[in-house]
């Protein structure tokens, strides 16, 4: 089937979708969860030929983004019966007021209409986008990277079972089966077509969109995330953090590229730093790429110019030492991509500096980058992280995923 033939799919679904109840849609969300875990060996399968392919292409790191198990496929199910069990936003008056004409004004949520995601090589995606959409009232199109498309057919496929099961239409959930840049183009320009376009990936895949979508397009994901040790921090609790920013998966968005340390305690911490992420990791020490300051106290690689501007997804930390946190904010504004940055103090002075003065979509104090997500948040899954400011900004949830409409009820009320 053609992008064109299945964005007309979905437009038609669009208007079928806005008559189906809250309640339908949250038992097909319970069936499509069901169904995920009933087509698990399918999923692996398709899931391993996937990850065959792209071993001689991609990191060790990216392998880990795109593999999936029956332990990842729980999670999405998990997931989806989350997002069944929050309150939609369909429906809901946002607010109301009474004219003095007797006309009752209420601003109304409904949903965005056709939403359509690019992604590359993860394809939990597939059933995070599928069910926020779905609970959103949204129809959702999907455009999986090559990488995953056996992956995101199988879950599509699954998903489009547990529809089936509830007596709704298959296409409320379409994948998009050309895996060609053609496709991508098509969605970016499918005026009439798609209500908004998510992009999941990286630097080039969000600059395309920004560069050709003629369609509304939010910005998504790009983490180059910052850490900043304070003078004043408990360096235990700094290096736990730090170790889990950067370690845990350093894959996606919200991992830590970049470590910013006062000069202050700098000759005391680096020394500790190294150990741990380097020294005594035995599998996947991580590279540190050292400013010319943190070069004269530890052993590392020299960073380059374009290391502080980089989104590595790697086992690689740009380590920076700045002359106080006035400095690391001015440091921060400058080179981060509007994702998420921390600060590791004991000043409360300093933390409310940080929190008000960097500009980003979340911002830590005393706690990990890690948790930038839509399921750690409280939002259930998540469409992406939009590090824009515009409609939606950090974990895009059911809320982001609607608009509103004015609708005013009156009793005879002519204009004089």
């Amino acid at each position: 089937m053609t992008t064109h033939e299945i964005l007309e799919k979905a437009k038609k679904a669009k208007s079928e979708l806005s008559l189906v109840s809250v309640e339908k849609i949250n038992e097909a969300l319970l069936y499509m969860a069901d169904s995920l875990i009933d087509h698990t060996d399918d999923i692996l399968i398709n899931n391993r030929e996937d990850i065959e392919r792209a071993r001689d292409t991609v990191s060790s790191v990216m392998i880990d983004r795109l593999s999936l198990s029956e332990e990842r496929i729980k999670g999405m199910a998990e997931g989806i019966r989350e997002v069944a069990d929050l309150p939609s936003p369909v429906g809901k008056v946002l607010s109301s007021h009474t004219l003095s004409n007797g006309l009752v004004v209420e601003k109304t949520s409904v949903p965005l209409g056709v939403v359509a995601i690019i992604y590359e090589s993860r394809p939990n995606v597939t059933s995070d986008a599928a069910a926020l959409a779905l609970k959103s009232g949204n129809v959702c199109v999907l455009r999986s990277g090559k990488e995953a498309h056996k992956s995101a057919s199988a879950i599509v496929r699954a998903l489009c079972d547990g529809l089936e099961r509830a007596g709704l239409s298959k296409d409320f959930v379409l994948l998009i089966e050309d895996t060609t840049r053609q496709s991508s183009l098509d969605l970016m320009t499918a005026t009439g077509y798609v209500d908004l376009l998510i992009p999941r990936g990286g630097k080039g895949l969000i600059s395309a969109c920004v560069r050709n979508a003629t369609v509304p397009c939010i910005q998504t994901g790009t983490g180059i995330c910052h850490i900043y040790v304070d003078e004043s921090a408990d360096q235990e609790m700094a290096l736990r953090i730090i170790e889990n920013a950067k370690t845990s998966r350093p894959s996606v968005c919200n991992a830590e590229e970049v470590l910013l340390i006062n000069e202050k305690i700098a000759s005391e911490f680096l020394p500790k730093l190294k150990v741990l992420l380097c020294d005594n990791r035995a599998e996947h020490p991580v590279e540190l790429r050292l400013d010319e300051r943190a070069q004269k106290i530890i052993d590392g690689t020299p960073a380059s110019d374009t290391d502080f501007d980089t989104e590595f997804l790697d086992y690689i930390l740009a380590v920076g030492i700045v002359k106080d946190t006035d400095e690391a904010i001015e440091h921060i504004n400058r080179h981060s991509t509007g994702h998420s940055e921390a600060i590791i103090t004991n000043t409360k002075e300093n933390a409310e500096k940080f929190a008000k003065m960097i500009d980003s979509s979340s911002v830590y104090i005393n706690a990990s980058t890690r948790f930038t997500d839509g399921g750690e948040f409280g939002l259930g899954c998540e469409m992406g992280i939009s590090t824009q400011k515009l409609h939606a900004r950090g974990p895009m949830g059911l809320f982001e995923l609607n608009t509103y409409k004015y609708i005013i009820k009156g009793q005879g009320q002519i204009r004089t």
